[in-house]
């Protein structure tokens, strides 16, 4: 699935404890995005410990166009990457 997919998008909060011990990176998820577009089978593939909770709680918010194949919606596994970036909050 690509962003342009993407519907409702919610940027994680930044973990406070994260932001004071200047903490930055990436969390990858990887998730089935259901036939109605939610987020159902969140797993984390790597990231920080201190940033998954927040990367999980917004990305299971997420909303996708959901994907047709032959006329029909179907369940697309994908990879999500979240990036904590201390410059950019």
């Amino acid at each position: 699935m690509s962003e342009g997919d993407l519907v409702r998008k919610i940027l994680p909060a930044y973990p406070p404890l994260a932001r004071t011990a200047r903490i930055e990176g990436q969390v990858v998820l990887q998730a089935v995005i259901s036939k109605q577009g939610a987020i159902e089978n969140l797993r984390v593939l790597s990231g920080h410990p201190m940033l998954v909770p927040a990367a999980i709680e917004a990305v299971r918010q997420w909303r996708y166009r959901p994907y047709v194949l032959n006329s029909e919606p179907v369940e697309v596994e994908t990879q999500i990457i979240v990036n904590f970036s201390l410059a950019g909050n």
